[in-house]
């Protein structure tokens, strides 16, 4: 079994894909916090593994992709001591091996060429990636695989919770995507304004590029938020929560 590890900015991804079957099972998540991840690990993971019938000995390699460089030595030291395996962690060096190229391998995240190489692989044209998480990102290659650029904003959460912090009278709401586009109290306006906001965000950047490019494009969205903005799945050729997972495993892979 492969294990992939993906340490985004509010949540580590840990998730098992089976060999034989060529399927992802047993996803689970911890919290990027670097004061208690030790704890966590030694808790959450064994726990976890004992629950559903796993021994560290059914690892057989393990990536991790981190965009969180100062927790890397925690879980390169954790694989080790309790899977007995050394980890791959995907660096800027990992790339060259790849179908998928970058002019600025030092510049773009490991989870957005995660995201890019699994596209290609799943699709082999130009596309566009999308990754509802912290950050908001556009990642677009073209028909030969290059990334032409990436276009970051806030996430969702992030956008909701920088309004709550910054203002007075304005609470911490659902991400929950309201019927009505004119709010009627404060909770529905802020849903209203957000949620439907960045549908027409996310609409306009796509519109962007493709006018900007002159290329077709598939649209891949992904990411733990991906599925919030329903009103956005004629927008997409592909939903894949795995996208990045998948690109994990395939440079992993590659790597090693």
């Amino acid at each position: 079994m492969f294990l992939a590890i993906d340490v985004g900015n509010s949540n580590i991804v840990f998730a098992i894909h089976n060999e034989e079957n060529q399927t992802w099972t047993n996803h689970f998540r911890l919290d990027t916090e670097p004061e208690s991840l030790r704890a966590q690990l030694a808790k959450k993971v064994p726990l976890y593994f004992l629950e559903h019938g796993l021994g560290p000995q059914d690892i057989e390699k393990i990536g991790i992709s981190s965009v969180v460089p100062h927790i890397n030595p925690i879980l390169l030291d954790y694989c080790q001591s309790f899977l007995g395996t050394k980890a791959y962690l995907i660096s800027s060096k990992s790339y060259s091996k790849l179908p998928v190229k970058t002019i600025r391998p030092d510049e773009i995240g490991t989870d957005l060429m995660c995201n890019v190489l699994a596209a290609w692989d799943r699709f082999q044209q130009a596309s566009i990636v999308v990754d509802f998480g912290t950050a908001l990102t556009f990642t677009v290659i073209d028909d030969s695989g290059q990334v032409l650029g990436v276009s970051i904003v806030p996430g969702l959460k992030t956008a909701i919770r920088s309004l709550s912090s910054g203002t007075a009278k304005l609470p911490q709401v659902e991400l929950k995507l309201p019927k009505s586009v004119i709010g009627k109290n404060t909770v529905h306006a802020i849903q209203a304004g957000i949620l439907y906001g960045y549908s027409g965000l996310v609409k306009e950047m796509i519109q962007k590029i493709k006018s900007e490019t002159g290329l077709s494009f598939k649209v891949i969205a992904t990411g733990g938020l991906s599925e919030i903005l329903t009103n956005l799945q004629e927008v997409f050729d592909e939903s894949d929560k795995n996208l990045t997972l998948r690109g994990l495993r395939l440079m992993t892979l590659a790597n090693t």
